[in-house]
């Protein structure tokens, strides 16, 4: 139980990577907010996955990318457990496809979610922790080193997170505040299947680059976050890694 006594909000925690890191957060003992953007269903799946084995949990729907949405969020936070101590930056879209594929609309999809989320949350955890700090695990890509022809607009949203760990771990360690990253390769999820690419040319040639020759599961990744929302990595911050089975 290397996480009795902390509160962690987990963004986009409905499904896949980020219900993974609910769980495997509550099992090693935080109280858990699950934020979801519109699957209350999925969010309350996890809730009574975490419940279900003693733990605690709570669902609370927030936009990342709306202010006041963001600042509601930490407010239930509180109310229900006292103020976070544990921020995973989770929520995240994608879509990937050819330069002159890519809409004003969808540019801002994934801007407004994946960098203004993060960015948002962040400024609403770093204004509720208190003396003795906090920890931001901010979820990257694998992406990021890739440089894969068809993912410029996912990959520049990535790109960004990782700057701001790296430039907000340095802003922030003076307020025992620690800043780091998870970038996950290619890895199973609901959203995944939702492209409707397995089988694909495209999700081949990233297995292919795989030196551990699979597909990642959320629960190669929710251990990472485990570590680094402990105290455990009490002198980590700054540090982007790479839970990809070698994909760079």
């Amino acid at each position: 139980m290397r996480l009795n006594g902390k509160v962690a909000i987990v963004t986009g925690a409905s499904k896949g990577i980020g219900a993974a890191i609910a769980n495997a957060l509550a099992a090693e003992g935080a109280a858990v907010v699950v934020n979801y953007a519109s699957s209350v269903a999925d969010a309350e799946r996890v809730v009574a996955h975490i419940t279900g084995k003693g733990g605690r949990a709570i669902a609370v729907k927030a936009d990342v990318s709306k202010s006041m949405e963001v600042e509601q969020l930490f407010r239930e936070t509180r109310l229900a457990f006292g103020p976070v101590t544990v921020l995973v930056n989770n929520a995240g879209v994608y879509s990937f496809g050819p330069l002159e594929s890519f809409t004003p609309d969808e540019f801002h999809r994934q801007m407004n979610t994946n960098v203004l989320g993060t960015f948002l949350a962040t400024q609403a955890a770093a204004a509720q922790f208190g003396e003795t700090g906090g920890s931001i695990i901010n979820i990257a890509s694998a992406a990021v080193e890739m440089n894969g022809p068809g993912t410029a607009l996912y990959t520049a949203t990535k790109s960004a997170v990782v700057a701001m760990t790296k430039v907000l771990s340095k802003e922030l360690g003076p307020r025992n505040i620690r800043v780091n990253a998870v970038a996950p390769g290619a890895t199973e999820s609901e959203g995944l299947h939702a492209l409707g690419i397995f089988g694909s040319d495209f999700l081949n040639g990233m297995i292919a680059q795989t030196p551990l020759g699979r597909l990642g599961q959320p629960d190669d990744i929710a251990p990472v976050a485990v570590f680094l929302a402990s105290d455990e990595s009490a002198w980590v911050t700054g540090e982007v890694i790479f839970a990809s089975g070698g994909q760079r």
